[in-house]
């Protein structure tokens, strides 16, 4: 797939592991220099010379996406060291799995504050510095495929995964005037280490895989072509998208 992405800086949350990594490598192969914004330093590290390691240009500033400073701080250092923005990956998440009626209102905040609040937090930092800087730009909202099925165990993940689309559709209406894209992206079943507990339960292998057509999970690396997409500034009447890439599971 030919993108160019050259001269653009495209921010990861959540981009030292897993899905967000992968996206990261998938928009750094097409030219695009990356900023990882994650918390924890010593896998910011390891994301890093990975990504280095393929050639790509990148950098990490250690951020608690939910918190309202160092999302800020995390702008400021990112334009400071490349000068501008140009797309926003809002991927960083964690997951919880618990009986509905033994969910404590502690654990409900701690995942909503992550994948929710702390995606508010960076659209809204990017979406500042885009209207300012008056020459448009993109984010990728990443959401789930939970968000459209539910599941028993998951509610404060699925709330937030739901309000996220929420927040994509909002934000791709009203941005548009200012030239930003706002797509969301709902990946399927995918092989990250989030999942591992999952992997590891046979059973529920057994029934995820017979109900997506193609018969597998994916693997993180086949969303490098879906992320360059998503990114391409050449595709300026795509906004407001749901793109789901998932085996076929919401349509079996």
């Amino acid at each position: 797939m030919m993108v160019d992405l050259t001269g653009r800086t495209i921010v990861v949350t959540g981009g030292n592991s897993g899905l967000g990594l992968s996206m990261a490598h998938g928009v750094g192969r097409q030219g695009a220099a990356i900023a990882i914004w994650s918390r924890t330093k010593t896998r910011n590290d390891e994301a890093l010379a990975e990504l280095r390691e393929a050639g790509i240009e990148s950098s990490a500033v250690a951020c608690d996406t939910g918190d309202e400073l160092d999302v800020a701080e995390a702008m400021r250092e990112t334009v400071a060291r490349y000068g501008k923005v140009d797309c926003l990956i809002a991927n960083a998440g964690i997951a919880s799995t618990a009986p509905f009626v033994d969910t404590d209102l502690e654990e409900w905040h701690r995942v909503l504050r992550t994948n929710l609040d702390g995606s508010f937090l960076c659209t809204r930092e990017a979406a500042r510095h885009f209207v300012e800087r008056g020459e448009g730009g993109s984010m990728i909202v990443v959401s789930s495929m939970i968000a459209r099925y539910g599941g028993a165990g998951q509610a404060a993940y699925t709330t937030s995964k739901n309000g996220l689309i929420g927040l994509g559709r909002t934000l791709a209406v009203e941005l548009a005037p200012h030239g930003v894209r706002v797509n969301i992206l709902i990946p399927g079943w995918t092989a990250t280490a989030m999942n591992t507990h999952l992997r590891e339960d046979e059973k529920f292998m057994r029934a995820t895989t017979r109900r997506t057509p193609v018969r597998r999970w994916a693997e993180p690396e086949e969303f490098h072509e879906v992320a360059a997409f998503l990114a391409d500034p050449a595709l300026t009447f795509h906004t407001g998208n749901e793109v789901v890439v998932d085996g076929g599971y919401t349509i079996f």
